[in-house]
């Protein structure tokens, strides 16, 4: 399935009293491999943003004057999300703010036309619960470089959000080998079958083994005989 990391940028918090989408950023993914084919909108929202989103994403009132109607751009977008999983982080923010840009204009909401929407932020919650995950936050953990994130910017904050994924779920992929020099528009990668391996026995030798014996001691010991391994065989049946 082909998964779209989308984010957007707002001329506030509120899509219901009226804030408009400004930019929208796509990257998709198939294979777990980044394809380049990028959707990037600016967007004129009819209204100003507010102060405080400004200082957010720095895009100017003036900048967006000649830019497209979101009308101009929304079968494009469509067409391009079709079908595909899209991931958002802190979901129901965008998705609120892209139906309601959707019902301005007649059109059913964004789950009509996908196949599922994933919030990374309840991912990120779920791996990390107590501790910060904004977007910002899990780069720093993950080791993903956003030196560059000095404003808010939906492209590249929806580039870092494919980078944060990938590590995300990096155990997903563990048992899948990539033999292929380069990844095909839908190709799914090889699944490696193990069974076709005979894999090696190697047995504890006499030293590993009297060590192991001795740390089972040391345990029983320190647990005062009420290990595990001992009660049972205490209590099996002859």
């Amino acid at each position: 399935m082909r998964q779209i990391f989308l984010d957007t940028e707002t001329t506030g918090l509120s899509a219901e009293n009226g804030d408009r989408i400004i930019e929208i950023g796509c990257v998709e993914l198939i294979a777990r491999k980044l394809t380049g084919n990028n959707k990037h909108f600016y967007l004129n929202p009819g209204r100003d943003s507010h102060e405080d989103a400004m200082k957010v994403h720095g895009i100017s009132n003036e900048f967006l004057k000649d830019k497209p109607k979101f009308e101009a751009v929304a079968d494009d977008l469509l067409d391009y999300l079709r079908g595909a999983e899209v991931i958002i982080h802190n979901a129901p923010f965008d998705i609120g703010f892209l139906n309601k840009e959707l019902e301005r204009i007649g059109q059913p909401p964004l789950l009509s036309c996908v196949e599922k929407v994933t919030d990374s932020l309840v991912m990120a919650k779920e791996m990390f619960p107590g501790k910060r995950n904004s977007l910002d936050a899990l780069c720093h953990r993950l080791d993903v470089d956003n030196s560059g994130r000095t404003l808010h910017g939906a492209l590249l904050d929806a580039e870092l959000l494919a980078d944060v994924y990938i590590n995300l779920t990096r155990g997903q992929n563990s048992l899948v080998m990539d033999t292929s020099t380069e990844v095909q528009q839908g190709s799914a990668l090889p699944v490696v079958d193990l069974a076709q391996f005979e894999l090696p026995v190697l047995m504890a030798n006499a030293q590993e083994c009297v060590a192991h014996e001795t740390s089972l001691a040391d345990i029983d010991k320190a647990s005062k005989g009420k290990t595990i391994w001992r009660t049972a065989s205490l209590t099996a049946p002859a």
